[in-house]
This record gives C-alpha cells, structure tokens and sequence, in this order.
C-alpha cells in the first residue's frame, strides 16, 4: 500500500493503526510509571532524571519504589510488556502474504512475524498495566 506522504510501500491502515496505538499505550504507561515514582519516593529520584531514561532502565527505581509499595506484578508486567516493546520497534519490514509487515527475531535468534493479533495481545498487556498503575495511585 502507498500513500501520498511516502513513496515506499506501507502496510495496510489498519496495521498502522494497531502500531500506532501500542506505541501510544506504551508511552502513556512509561509516564504513569514515573509519575507513580515521583509520588511514592520523590526524594531519591527526578521527573528530568526519569524522563531521559530507556523505558528498561526505569526497572530498578520501579523495584526501589513501586515493588516495595506493592508486589511484584507490575515490575514483571512492565520488564514483559518492555521486551515486547522492543521486539516492535526493532522490526524490520517484509511481504508477507502479498502484504507488508513486520518482523523481527528474539535475542535467540527466533524470528517471528508481528501480527495484527500480537500488537491486539501487546495493547491489552498495556491496559492491564494502566489498571495496577490507577489502582497503585489511588484512583
């Protein structure tokens, strides 16, 4: 698929969409992950130093702040969706299907095709993570 902005082929709308979203639901939850940081322990840590962070080097002031103040889920939750994370940003694409993807492969070295279904999967995590992020905060 073309559009008037790009000369390259694109995949459909839809899986534009899809991405589009789970980025955005990605770094929403980046920031509620500082925010709920900064309310729990603000002393220790700063938005300006937590903002400059990979979303993978906010794992050990979630452990130093949130874990202590909750449990585990959402450390274990957040380092999954983190990974998945990854996995999409560093895609590369393909035909699949007549149809443009993408792809990538673990650090193991198994390649896997993003599907409309995992980016579904991946969205879903997100909101499951918002949820114990609002239920940590309070509201």
């Amino acid at each position: 698929m073309y559009e008037e902005y790009s000369r390259q082929a694109l995949p459909s709308k839809r899986y534009r969409e899809l991405l589009g979203s789970a980025i955005c639901v990605f770094n929403s939850n980046s920031q509620f992950v500082i925010e709920n940081i900064l309310k729990i322990n603000d002393s220790i840590y700063n938005w300006h130093e937590l903002i400059d962070k990979t979303s993978g080097g906010l794992l050990q002031p979630v452990k130093e702040t949130i874990t202590v103040n909750s449990d585990m889920r959402i450390a274990k939750l957040f380092s999954s969706i983190i990974t998945k994370r990854n996995r999409i940003i560093h895609s590369f694409q393909i035909t699949e299907n007549n149809e443009q993807v993408l792809c990538t492969k673990t650090k193991n070295n198994e390649q896997f095709t993003i599907t409309e279904r995992f980016l579904l999967e991946f969205i879903e995590e997100n909101v499951k993570l918002s949820s114990l992020l609002h239920k940590l905060r309070g509201y």
